[in-house]
């Protein structure tokens, strides 16, 4: 008897559409777009966090902060470059959080810093205008 079931990865990425669906089209619904947009960021770094760590499984360690995002994108030519590197890479393109910035970065490689800097853009603030990092909930 032949069975067939979901890998790991491929139920994290069902997941991650519905809970990134579920948290676009509820807030705004309800008419909290500055929570949904919230919301959404902390969607998208979870999806950014899986993503480093499966360059980590891969590479032995996460992109240096001068490697950037853009080392789940495309493979790194700046060092330490991966012995191993998935030939599709990580993401399919970099992402900018709902406010159309770039996300921020920062790692030693050993470990890392990812947050959205909000509405406004610029480190700190308040409100719709506060940072969000990868370690916030909903």
């Amino acid at each position: 008897m032949s069975r067939r079931g979901f890998t790991l990865l491929e139920v994290m990425i069902v997941v991650f559409i519905i809970g990134l669906l579920a948290t676009l089209v509820v807030p705004t619904l309800m008419g909290r777009p500055d929570e949904a947009r919230r919301t959404k960021a902390i969607a998208d770094m979870a999806g950014i966090t899986e993503a480093l760590n499966l360059y980590r499984l891969d590479a032995g360690g996460y992109p240096t902060t001068e490697q950037g995002l853009e080392a789940l994108v495309k493979r790194p030519e700046r060092p330490p470059v991966p012995a191993k590197w998935h030939p599709n890479g990580y993401l399919g393109q970099l992402p900018t959080d709902p406010w159309g910035h770039p996300y921020v970065y920062l790692s030693d490689g050993g470990s890392f810093t990812l947050k959205s800097l909000g509405a406004d853009g610029v480190e700190g603030g308040a409100g719709k205008f506060a940072d969000v990092d990868s370690h916030a909930t909903p």
